[in-house]
């Protein structure tokens, strides 16, 4: 619309469209308010249980998670999955793979948790420097490997890069070592099908690896920790649950897999 102002016309300028947020913009804003929400809920819970850490990495949009994730705790039966990933690492530094000795090792220490086959495996590497040593190659900077392999000390964010270094084609891990690591850790046995497995859907494959322990120095009370990953075609997330002091094994389990559920009911994954 023209007008005049003096002798000279006049055009009324369009009003600018105003813009709301981008696409990006509106997912980030999204997720911000899921981790919100995650934060205050595992805070309540952790208000009424004993203490836990947890840890999430969706390796599809590249987005991290940790509550508590630089709390040291001792590992149990999880750190037989370093042990499992320095085993690797040493075969392929030498071109071949497992022998069958080894390989028949690796099976008992991730399907069964054998101890024995774990104390084996420890000592033909090297014990602590050698799986330290790995653990330095694989990205783990705040785990400490003890002699007494069960009692490392190790945080859930390291527990999650160890677990997406597993499946890293640009990683250390060579296809045929990252194929072993999957193949084995989604075929434990049934009595120790739980933990992160919980949070599992119908078609998703879960792997894991459980770590249990009554520890004489905290009155028995119990160590319960979990680490996989639960994948399909739309989702490939790896989690990692640590905690300690719990009153029974059964009691453990309880709060390990209520909060992984938590953690997808409001990431969302």
């Amino acid at each position: 619309m023209a007008g005049t102002f003096g002798d000279r016309p006049v055009t009324a300028s369009a009003t600018p469209t105003p813009t709301g947020p981008s696409p990006a913009e509106l997912a980030r804003q999204e997720h911000t308010r899921r981790v919100k929400a995650l934060d205050a809920a595992l805070k309540k819970y952790a208000a009424s249980v004993p203490e836990f850490s947890v840890a999430v990495l969706d390796r599809r949009t590249g987005q991290r998670y940790a509550f508590r994730g630089t709390e040291a705790y001792e590992t149990a039966s999880v750190v037989k999955v370093q042990v499992l990933a320095c085993l690797l690492l040493h075969a392929q530094d030498d071109g071949r793979k497992l022998t069958p000795d080894e390989l028949s090792l690796a099976k008992r220490m991730i399907r069964a948790s054998d101890n024995d086959a774990t104390t084996a495996l420890f000592s033909h590497l090297g014990r602590a420097n050698a799986i330290g040593a790995c653990n330095r190659r694989l990205g783990l900077t705040s785990t400490k490997v003890s002699g007494s392999w069960g009692l490392t000390r190790t945080t859930v964010d390291d527990q999650v890069r160890l677990l997406a270094k597993l499946v890293d084609k640009k990683g250390p891990l060579n296809a045929g070592s990252r194929k072993l690591a999957f193949d084995l850790m989604s075929t434990v046995q049934s009595d120790q099908d739980w933990g992160v497995p919980a949070v599992a859907r119908a078609g998703e494959i879960p792997t894991v690896k459980n770590g249990w322990l009554p520890r004489s120095t905290e009155g028995n009370r119990w160590i319960i920790n979990s680490v996989g990953r639960v994948t399909d075609a739309d989702t490939d997330v790896s989690i990692a649950v640590l905690s300690h002091g719990h009153g029974s094994m059964s009691g453990g389990i309880t709060v390990v897999e209520k909060v992984a559920k938590l953690t997808r009911q409001h990431l969302r994954y």
